[in-house]
């Protein structure tokens, strides 16, 4: 598999642009224009006057667009001065545009050359390294394409060149410049049969609300703003409803929609507003399993890799929990009621398979015989449980008692098999076996058991853990051996299989560390919020607020940065929306749109000084808040009518 650690990625899907620092696009490992999981550029390689440009700066722009300036010296009177500057500006949507700018003190006569090729790759084929030969090319209009049994892809330029050279793969412009001139190509990829890319993040029906941040540490401004871009680039449309929109999980690997993934960003983004929450809701409720049998209700997911010490497990559960939780709280911030009724009968359908699937026992194990019962799959299914109540009764639908007795047996029988005593004040089990045999791994997963969910009137649901436990568990995550400085790991450092690279096994998995952050903060263990806060903040700022899904869980040292782990995907759906998360628990954000209130419980400390977010979405309404460097918090902007719960 290629690494991505060094890659530029422009995206705008389903448009990738995947470069390195060079500018230069040479056909190696990822590097090209890409539509729909499949290449359609991958050299692109500019000479000035037969002499490839030094390149002195590459800087991502936005989400979907990289520039690079390079310098040339072709005056023999320049001395060591470069006076030839040449910009490239790389778009995903497969535009690119080159200038050259002159410097020179007499017209200068400058040939240009951009040689191309493609071999019309799947992404799937150039991660395995079976990405085949180069084609050949045809000279088509005003530029080349390149032709196979699975497609067809071609470059246009304007103003077209002066030879177009098939059998090289070249381009040729012959550009006069007089002192201080300019000259611009621009170049246009395009897939044979398809319309001009238009990317769904950047229409102006997206579902994401324009927000901002500002407050004592810069940083805030940067990590909003980015994630939010970042969120826009991985928006996709329901191919058979193009209404409605969800997140594709990361780019360059997971560009198409992954359940759980999809779900857990929404719900992370609905500060955001409820337009995302609704179109991915919609679009996994036409995935659920019908009929009747054990997997009926089930939204399906693929298997996830679980470490080392534990089989892989089922997305497709998580995904199923999760659905309700996202609809039931979406309410919560102002889904509008036509929506939720809509929505209803899939959650229902969740919460029966949840009921089916758990029998007459207290857990729910994972869905193959003799399945083991994971710690985190308890903390959703008792999640989902109650919040399914709470959605239940407000819609005046039967089952909440149901779901509301199992929960509390749940809640029993975990305190009483799922705790290890040790000297050290114990730990949560990572599963359990059908034996009873306990998994006593500590790792991230564990978050879970902080995340219990958002009820009426800005009250958490209870969790699994109690007061004295949830405190042991904060104590675990501010120790050493699972704060790495830098986030959270995904396994404890003193724990055997542990590696720091490990992407279940060790590394920094950026929405666990945010579930942590806003977990811990919300039971008042603000000492240990602020310290993973700190630290994952710090990994933003070093990844240019762009957050990779994981990096590596070495320990941070003075001086030292985050090491990137070279599969990981930049931007990730999970990452970018756990940016919002962090930035919005600072603010202590609760709404609740049905009864008209909303309440604000900051953390006291006030880890980043003052912080103000405005344009967020309560009540399908503009809601704007500043918190002071004492930890108060003041609503800036609301709708009407909307008050401010005690």
């Amino acid at each position: 598999m290629p690494p991505t650690h060094t890659a530029l990625i422009c995206v705008a899907l389903p448009g990738l642009a995947v470069s390195t620092e060079q500018g230069q696009l040479t056909g190696r490992g990822l590097e090209g224009f890409y539509r729909a999981g499949r290449r359609l550029l991958s050299r692109c390689q500019v000479w000035v006057a037969g002499r490839e440009p030094l390149a002195v700066l590459t800087r991502m722009t936005g989400a979907g667009r990289a520039r690079f300036v390079g310098t040339l010296r072709v005056s023999p009177q320049a001395g060591p001065d470069p006076d030839i500057v040449v910009e490239r500006v790389r778009h995903a949507d497969g535009t690119e545009r080159i200038t050259l700018r002159s410097a020179a003190a007499r017209p200068l006569r400058l040939p240009l050359e951009v040689a191309l090729g493609t071999d019309l790759a799947a992404l799937g084929a150039i991660a395995a390294g079976n990405a085949g030969p180069e084609l050949p090319a045809s000279v088509h209009d005003s530029g080349l394409r390149w032709s196979c049994p699975t497609g067809a892809s071609s470059v246009s330029a304007e103003p077209p060149p002066t030879d177009a050279l098939a059998s090289a793969g070249l381009l040729r412009w012959e550009f006069e410049l007089p002192p201080g001139g300019s000259v611009s190509v621009e170049l246009r990829v395009r897939l044979d049969g398809a319309a001009p890319l238009r990317a769904v993040g950047r229409a102006a029906t997206s579902p994401l609300a324009p927000t901002a941040a500002a407050g004592d540490d810069p940083r805030v401004a940067a990590l909003l703003r980015t994630s939010v871009d970042d969120l826009q680039a991985l928006l996709l449309r329901d191919p058979g409803h193009p209404a409605d929109m969800y997140l594709a999980a990361g780019a360059p690997w997971r560009c198409g929609p992954a359940p759980a993934e999809s779900l857990s960003a929404a719900r992370m983004a609905l500060p955001l507003g409820t337009r995302l929450a609704a179109g991915t809701l919609r679009a996994l409720a036409r995935t659920q399993v019908g009929g009747t049998g054990p997997r009926a209700g089930l939204i399906p997911g693929p298997r996830r890799d679980a470490g080392a010490h534990l089989p892989p497990s089922c997305t497709g559960t998580e995904a199923t929990l999760l659905f309700p939780v996202l609809l039931a709280e979406a309410r919560r911030w102002g889904l509008p009621e036509p929506d939720t009724e809509e929505l209803l009968p899939t959650a229902e359908r969740c919460l029966t398979w949840l009921r089916t699937a758990v029998g007459d026992g207290a857990y729910l194990p994972d869905p193959q015989p003799g399945g083991l019962v994971r710690c985190e799959t308890q903390a959703h299914a008792h999640r989902a449980a109650l919040l399914g109540a709470d959605l239940l009764d407000a819609c005046g639908r039967p089952g909440g008692a149901g779901l509301r007795q199992w929960a509390g047996a749940l809640r029993a029988a975990f305190r009483e098999d799922f705790w290890i005593d040790d000297p050290g004040g114990g730990r949560p089990a990572a599963a359990r076996a059908p034996d009873g045999r306990l998994f006593a791994h500590l790792g991230a997963t564990a978050a879970h058991l902080l995340d219990t969910g958002l009820l009426g009137g800005g009250e958490h649901a209870p969790g699994l853990l109690d007061r004295v436990r949830t405190e042991q568990l904060a104590r675990l995550f501010g120790g050493p051996a699972m704060d790495s400085g830098w986030g959270l790991r995904g396994l404890g450092a003193k724990e055997a299989g542990y590696n720091p690279f490990g992407h279940r096994s060790g590394a920094v998995r950026v929405h666990e560390t945010a579930v942590a952050v806003a977990g811990l903060a919300a039971a008042g263990h603000e000492k240990e919020a602020n310290s993973l806060l700190r630290g994952v903040l710090a990994a933003t700022e070093a990844f240019g607020y762009r957050l990779p899904e994981m990096y590596a869980g070495e320990q941070r040292t003075e001086g030292g940065a985050p090491l990137p782990h070279p599969a990981a995907c930049r931007p990730a759906a999970t990452a970018a929306a756990a940016g919002i998360l962090l930035l919005t628990t600072l603010t202590g954000l609760r709404p609740d749109a049905p009864a008209r209130t909303v309440t604000l419980r900051p953390p006291r400390t006030a880890p980043l000084g003052e912080i103000c977010l405005t344009g967020l979405r309560v009540a399908g309404a503009p809601f704007s808040v500043r918190v002071s460097r004492l930890g108060l918090a003041m609503v800036e902007e609301a709708v009407g009518g909307l008050q401010l719960g005690v």
